[in-house]
């Protein structure tokens, strides 16, 4: 019981009280981010690729007059890259210094998902992909991998990020 309590108020302070989620599907899993993170949710459109990034980084997009880098999760996911689709959406969340686009499979739905039905994230092993994780919430019908948007990407390849994102506003 200990155990539950300490990831209780360890998810609490990563996920927030309110515990609202967007939803969408990155293939067949489902996956949620928290809401106060999301600034917009855009339709997919002409991406600007920049050199030198890793191959996750699709490029940036202009939003009203500001560069926004936009990572295609898909492939920071380590799954097969795949053509857009009409469903095919742009999530950009706010993180930590920078605004950031987020390309998604389809968009579901926003959740709440109370604490008793958030759960830490099994430790099955070390790998670096588990840090993407907070928690697994659970709904009526399935298990949503809860990601924090925070760490999306390592300190250096934000810096990396923000750099490119500068030199392109300034063009």
């Amino acid at each position: 019981m200990q155990e539950t309590d300490n990831f209780s108020t360890r998810i609490n302070t990563q996920v927030g009280m309110d515990n609202k989620f967007l939803t969408f599907n990155i293939g067949k899993e489902q996956y949620g981010i928290e809401i106060k993170y999301v600034t917009q949710i855009l339709g997919m459109q002409s991406i600007t690729s920049l050199p030198e990034m890793p191959s996750f980084i699709q490029g940036v997009i202009n939003l009203r007059g500001k560069v926004i880098p936009v990572i295609n999760v898909r492939v920071r996911f380590g799954f097969e890259s795949l053509e857009f689709t009409d469903r095919t959406c742009i999530i950009v969340v706010d993180m930590d210094r920078i605004l950031v686009g987020l390309i998604v499979d389809q968009m579901q739905e926003v959740l709440t998902i109370p604490n008793e039905k958030i759960e830490a994230t099994p430790t099955l092993n070390k790998s670096v992909e588990s840090r993407y994780i907070a928690g697994l919430g659970k709904s009526a019908e399935s298990v949503i991998i809860l990601l924090n948007t925070q760490k999306l990407l390592f300190d250096d390849e934000l810096e990396k990020v923000v750099k490119q994102v500068k030199k392109k506003e300034k063009n």
